[in-house]
This record gives C-alpha cells, structure tokens and sequence, in this order.
C-alpha cells in the first residue's frame, strides 16, 4: 500500500465533472445542502440531506470544527512604484493603469503579510501600492518561493491597518466561482461557528451547519469541540509535481486548545468515534499527533500552536480521525488525496461518480459527504 502511494500519480486523482456542478451561489439554506453518506468499510453510498444529519449519528462521537474566520484578503491598488521600467507591448496596459491586486496568505507580525501580488515579476523590493485613497500603502520588504511577496502595510490617516484592510478588502472567493464577490458573501462564506480571523478560505465542510443544528446534536449527548487552522496556500495550492510524494505543502498556522486535546483523548480512551469536520481539522488533528509522536509524548496529540506541514495522501496511517465530514474537492488536489487516504482512492472516486450522475453541486458553495 506504501510503495504504491510513492508512485501515485497526479492524474490518479482525476475525475470528470460537468462545469455545470460547480456551484456558484451558495442555497438559500445552509442545511438545504445534499449529504452522501458514504460507508468506507463496503463503499455502500446512501443520499440524504444535511439537516438528515442529527439523525445519523450515533450518538456518541465526537466532532470537532475549526473556528477559523475568513478575512477580506483580496485587495486592489495602484502602484507608487520607485522602479519604472518600460511597459512591453504584452503589459502596456497594467502600466498605463498602474493596477495591483494583493492577496494576502499569511500574516508574519501585526503589520506583515505574505502576499501573492499581480502582476508579480514586475514587484520588485522597494515597490509600494496604495489602496483607497491612498489612506492604506504596502511596501514589498522581500520576494519568497511560490511567487511570494513580503509586505510592509501602514496606515496614513488616524484608522489602524486592521480596520482598513476589513474596509477595502474583498472576500477570496475560489477561482472556479466565476463571480465578483458580493456583500452576502461576507456572512455566507463563514461558518456560523467562526471567530478567530485568519483564513483567505473557507473551512467548507462547516458552511453547512445552522445554529439549530448544532443545538439538536447537542441535545442529542454528542460533544463538540474546536480547534483554529487558518487555511492558507497549504489547502488550495495546486499540485505541480507528476507523482504526490515530490510535492511539498506550504505550511499553515493551527492551535489546538487543552479543551479540546483533553475530550479527543477520552473519546479515544473510551472507544468513542472521532468525527472531524473537514480537511482542515484532519490535518491540523493529525499534524499535532504527529508531533506528539516525533517528541516522544504518551499523549494521543499535543495541545498549542504549530505549523501544519503534513501533507496527507494514500498510505497514510491515521492516528485521531475516524470519520469526516468534508465537501466534494477538485480533481487532482492535495484535498482529494487526503480523502482517498481516509477512505481509498477506488472508493472515493466511485462515490465522486455517483455524486456526479446524481447531481449533486460541488466545491466550496456545494454539497457534502459523511465518511465513516
């Protein structure tokens, strides 16, 4: 099973879709949404509904989400550039507009992010953009891998950087949602569970959930807890490389708290289903594991702050997570390999079919499946 891993390749991971399923608009309900339910041990598939999902329980798991909030992390500008240099007949038109646009990935200190710019080759270090009115400026400190810029903000008025940013930035919709973002999107594209800002994206698996959904699992004796990994680069970067084993993860912030370490432990202790709700938990849950393990820790995973570097694909040993609840991923992704990890790649792609020919919506604004 390992040795077969190492050689997977990317298209492995393919599956087709009609452009059509890409879901667009999020439903008027969140908990409208279709639910799969996928059995992995005999790949037995069942359709229901989201809000179905009390119901299917056992009533004894333990679910764990991830509390992160998106931040507005697309903004735009204009150079104030300090290294003019001629436009060719290709860029003509950026230079005669002077038009940026910034996305930030990760924050480095209260004032500095890691940012993709474009067009990048032409940021080079010194470069500053003004967004607004100017009230808001970056400088580019520094160029890293992957196309990355460091960037200096300042505010040029009496408001912070902060409450600028929230202002003038825009909501990082994904690429395959051919839409500007819109003023619904700043609500809808949050879990109703989130609270610490951080992510240029959505922990999707979660968009599902209603506050009386939660209240009915509760009621019901599940327990639930949290944890916050600031989705970044880590979840959407593409794979670029032939065979999985020789693509790199970029690292992600996670902090899981002793409130949620310590019931993850009795749950394991009594035998108890651990649930994760989305790619994001999994991997913030087995990264701390694995941490506990290279330290030489007798706990099951370490509480507190860390980078998430663990890239999770086929042949993969699970050390927290027995069931997932996750969306319908892109062919060919890092997020489709941890699935087929969790659950086998044959079955998973059988189930992936099946939600094609039923006409499910996929991605971020679309329907789920429960792994168990």
């Amino acid at each position: 099973m390992l040795l077969e891993s190492l050689l997977m390749r990317l298209d492995d991971l393919d599956y087709h879709l009609p452009a059509s399923q890409i879901a667009q608009e999020p439903l008027d309900r969140r908990d409208a949404s279709r639910l799969l339910l996928f059995a992995r041990s005999i790949g037995a598939l069942k359709d229901h509904l989201f809000a179905d999902l009390p119901g299917l329980l056992r009533g004894d798991e333990l679910i764990v989400l991830n509390n992160t909030r998106v931040i507005p992390a697309r903004l735009f500008g204009r150079r104030a550039g300090v290294h003019a240099q001629p436009p060719s007949r290709t860029t003509r038109g950026e230079y005669l507009t002077g038009k940026v646009e910034v996305f930030l990935t990760r924050q480095i200190e209260p004032q500095m992010w890691e940012a993709l710019v474009r067009p990048g080759r032409k940021m080079q270090t010194g470069e500053r953009v003004l967004f607004g009115e100017g009230e808001l400026e970056a400088e580019v400190t520094s160029r890293g891998e992957l196309g990355l810029r460091t960037l200096r903000f300042v505010s040029r008025d009496t408001c912070g950087v902060q409450e600028h940013l929230e202002r003038l930035g825009h909501i990082p919709l994904p690429p395959y949602i051919h839409r500007h973002d819109e003023a619904a999107d700043r609500e809808r594209y949050q879990t109703v569970f989130a609270k610490q800002p951080g992510a240029i994206a959505a922990p999707t698996a979660g968009l599902h959930f209603t506050p009386e959904i939660l209240e009915k699992i509760r009621s019901s004796g599940v327990e639930i807890c949290e944890l916050t990994l600031d989705v970044g680069l880590g979840t959407f970067q593409p794979v670029h490389a032939e065979t999985l084993e020789d693509h790199v993860m970029h690292a992600e912030t996670y902090e899981i708290p002793e409130q949620t370490t310590q019931p993850i432990q009795r749950a394991r202790a009594a035998g108890r289903p651990i649930l994760a709700v989305g790619t994001t938990v999994v991997r913030a849950l087995e990264a701390a594991a694995h941490r506990a393990t290279e330290s030489g820790s007798a706990e099951l995973l370490l509480a507190g702050k860390a980078d998430a570097r663990l890239f999770i694909y086929p042949g993969f040993k699970f050390r927290v997570v027995d069931a997932l609840l996750t969306n319908f991923h892109l062919p060919r992704s890092t997020l489709l390999a941890l699935v087929c990890a969790f659950a086998g790649r044959e079955n998973v792609l059988a189930a992936y079919n099946h939600a094609v020919q039923a006409g499910y919506r996929f991605y971020s604004y679309g329907d789920c499946m429960l792994i168990r």
